[in-house]
């Protein structure tokens, strides 16, 4: 007989922490390196970071850096700890 595994749960505000950190280093990074203008400055995925914080502050500026890090890690941190607890929800 085999036995029945128990699907381990996420703690969900530890694994939305993780990825939120994660979300706003990239944010953070990305705009750093394009105002330096080094390893091609990713010019389409700052024009969406842009176009979706460019109405609360974002730039390409270091000030824009610090405000898209802060409202990436809120955005994801929100959207990553529904994603956890629904699925802990559907482990039930």
């Amino acid at each position: 007989m085999e036995k029945k595994t128990k699907n381990p749960k996420l703690i969900a505000w530890k694994f939305a922490l993780a990825a939120a950190i994660i979300v706003a280093a990239i944010v953070f990074l990305t705009t750093l390196v394009s105002i330096w203008g080094v390893l091609g400055s990713f010019p389409m995925f700052t024009a969406m970071i842009a176009d979706i914080y460019g109405s609360v502050g974002y730039s390409i500026t270091f000030l824009g850096a610090i405000l898209g890090a802060i409202f990436s890690f809120v955005d994801a941190f929100i959207i990553v700890f529904i994603f956890a607890w629904l699925y802990n929800k559907l482990l039930e």
